[in-house]
């Protein structure tokens, strides 16, 4: 079996365009990152197939979410207070963080994990980490909407609206943060946010105004890549499941789909979202994981829009205009891989835009079934993006959490730099797969 060329990083520099390569590479999963890292490895000249265990038409984590490119979401998930706020969530199954207890190994290895990432120092390494991964990310889909922008980039930015005082104090911590990252922020009181966006009413204390944050719409992205990748001459196996791996000695041969079929490769990218570490497992490696189930709900006829994406600071409620429609997403509940629907998270959901924008109620929600999905989460609240020291031919592109649809462009071309012999443009070193190992 041919292995690709690689060519080193001065010739690709030299040559100002992308390492023509000839290889094989199958990725695994159809989410945004695993579609991101097709499209940039078959610019590279890979013949690339993708394994997706749902059929085409699907509704996973890449689809119903709020869509945003949020460089604003510098902080990871593991962070000082959170282990506090979140004992204190636990008592409350509407709450914006909760952890449904059960009895599993894994869960109780994460959760250890989570609490020692969750210190400050932690969160200085990874915020510069998340910053120059989402601003990567954002001009890349600036160039790859152009001019049609067939997915609805709006570079609008954020609202972070507070409904207390105290709340605005903590966001405006985060704000000076944000602001010696060299990010912008604006702390707004009430009027000056409501001027921002004069067609809503909002009961708020004020806000903090990312203006580098955008949104998309996800179901239109996602279709929009499909698109291109079948143009490019990508392969798709829809309804297909790895089960297993053909292996000689630190190289993966085939991904196996059943007793008998496989797919030979010379290249693998483990991209499964919630459901890459049991296929890990299957490598003896451990990439700890935990499915984050978050919920959406769509108004196609709100009777209010804002202009602007905003985040319920409270509420961890994110709001996002949607041409003429209106998603609300939001809560993290974490129950393994159940895909069921929590009415009671919904619920939360309707009574938050209620608290925050009082024109809206409660009938506005009758009849608009939630979307969920399940976000895959890391114990340190970073991705896992890079080569595994095991095995020399796969590559890691999952635990992006609710940074899938942010950082997909820029995860999908560090991977194929990595395939192809290139220098990645990014340190990876806190994103590696090998760290909790």
């Amino acid at each position: 079996m041919q292995r690709p060329r690689c060519c080193s990083t001065s010739a690709i520099r030299s040559a100002g365009a992308f390492v023509e390569v000839s290889g094989h590479v199958v990725v695994i999963g159809a989410g945004v990152i695993g579609l991101c890292t097709a499209l940039h490895c078959a610019q590279r000249g890979w013949r690339v197939t993708i394994v997706e265990r749902q059929p085409q038409q699907r509704d996973g984590c890449s689809f119903g979410n709020t869509g945003m490119i949020v460089p604003s979401h510098f902080v990871p998930l593991a962070a000082p207070g959170v282990i506090s706020q979140g004992l204190e969530w636990m008592r409350d199954p509407g709450s914006p963080f909760y952890v449904k207890p059960r009895a599993s190994w894994d869960l109780i290895d994460w959760g250890l994990k989570f609490w020692r990432a969750s210190n400050a120092g932690h969160v200085r390494r990874a915020a510069a980490v998340l910053r120059d991964l989402s601003l990567a990310s954002r001009e890349m889909y600036e160039s790859l909407a152009g001019p049609d922008n067939d997915f609805g980039l709006a570079r609008r930015g954020v609202l972070v609206l507070c409904k207390t005082s105290r709340a605005l104090d903590d966001e405006a911590e985060v704000a000076k943060q944000a602001s010696a990252l060299g990010l912008c922020a604006d702390v707004l009181d009430a009027a000056a946010a409501a001027a921002l966006d004069p067609g809503l009413r909002m009961d708020v204390a004020g806000a903090v105004h990312f203006p580098q944050d955008c949104n998309l719409v996800p179901e239109r992205l996602i279709a929009g890549l499909q698109s291109r990748l079948l143009a490019q001459g990508v392969s798709f196996a829809w309804n297909t499941s790895v089960v297993g791996w053909r292996l000689d000695g630190e190289r993966i041969l085939a991904v196996k789909l059943n007793a008998e079929a496989e797919i030979q490769a010379d290249a693998f990218v483990l991209a499964a979202s919630a459901w890459s570490s049991a296929l890990a497992r299957r490598l003896g490696l451990k990439i700890p994981m935990q499915a984050g189930k978050g919920y959406s709900l769509t108004l196609t006829q709100p009777r209010q829009s804002p202009m602007l994406c905003a985040v319920l600071a409270e509420a961890r409620v994110a709001v996002s205009p949607m041409g003429s429609a209106l998603r609300f997403g939001g809560t993290m509940e974490i129950d393994g891989l159940d895909e069921s629907v929590n009415p009671i998270r919904v619920r939360s959901i309707v009574d938050a835009v209620t608290r925050y924008y009082p024109d809206f109620a409660p009938a506005d929600f009758e009849g608009v079934r939630p979307w969920r999905g399940l976000r895959p989460c890391s114990p340190d609240g970073l991705p896992y993006v890079g080569r595994t020291s095991r095995f020399a031919n796969l590559a890691v592109a999952t635990g992006h959490a609710m940074l899938g649809i942010s950082l997909g462009p820029i995860t999908g071309q560090l991977i194929a730099q990595i395939l192809s012999g290139e220098r990645p443009e990014l340190d990876l070193t806190l994103l590696s797969p090998d760290r909790f190992h």
